[in-house]
């Protein structure tokens, strides 16, 4: 019996919770090249490459690369009205990605239950994942930053869950194969291979559908507001006169 085919699932957790971080954009249809940081005094945008680099926004004023944009009375109001609709939608992107990081927990305990029963009877799993769920909630709660809630972090997240419970459940279904094997229940072996192979094999498939089912409207539900900031931004242009392109459509 190899216990590290319920590694291999966690992992693929992993993969699926990153996946379900880059629905705002494939369901949105809208993708930003820029980290956002949120800051009481003014909206931060950054990238690494493309001009320009940095974009700040606070009541009505817009410099990019450290450079005022001089705007007009009606375009000051625009920055300012979408400086107000991101600061109201950040909220409800964290209360989406905590929801991601309790969903995928609970897939986790959910499938684990399959394979490794006693792991969950005792309550070991349980307390692993509920201090690991709550310090990555803590750190969402606090973050001002996307890059903390975003695609690379909720795979680390995921990941962090992984390297938790990984352990729990390798020992739990070694010691039942070892009891078995010692025992020579061969029809008790075959179970537990296939209860590991149910969960290996179809556990990914279940957690993305029920990701989905649970997410994926919320995510839709914010489309309307971000394509409200596409319209805001339109028009735009930065300090050196180029378009401004916070955010781009996609197809």
């Amino acid at each position: 019996m190899n216990a590290r085919r319920l590694l291999t699932f966690a992992i693929a957790i992993g993969a699926t919770c990153a996946a379900s971080a880059q629905d705002l954009a494939t369901t949105c249809r809208v993708a930003s090249t820029y980290d956002l940081t949120v800051k009481p005094e003014a909206l931060l945008f950054d990238r690494a490459d493309g001009a320009p680099r940095s974009v700040s926004m606070h009541d009505g004023a817009l410099r990019t690369d450290g450079r005022a944009v001089p705007l007009r009375p009606d375009e000051q109001d625009r920055v300012g009205m979408f400086e107000s609709r991101v600061r109201a939608l950040v909220p409800k992107a964290k209360a989406i990605a905590n929801d991601g990081v309790d969903l995928a927990a609970r897939a986790v305990r959910d499938e684990a239950a399959t394979a490794a029963p006693n792991a969950v009877a005792s309550g070991e799993l349980d307390r692993v994942l509920d201090t690991r769920v709550a310090d990555i909630k803590r750190r969402i709660a606090a973050s001002q930053s996307t890059r903390d809630w975003q695609e690379d972090a909720m795979r680390a997240y995921a990941q962090e869950i992984v390297a938790d419970v990984g352990p729990v459940l390798t020992q739990d279904v070694g010691s039942e194969a070892m009891q078995l094997a010692m025992s020579g229940d061969l029809q008790g072996a075959a179970a537990l291979r296939d209860r590991v192979a149910s969960v290996s094999t179809g556990g990914q498939a279940r957690v993305v559908a029920r990701l989905q089912a649970a997410l994926k409207p919320r995510i839709q539900a914010l489309c309307p507001s971000i394509q409200e900031l596409v319209d805001l931004q339109s028009g735009l242009k930065d300090a050196s006169g180029r378009p401004l392109q916070l955010l781009e459509l996609g197809e």
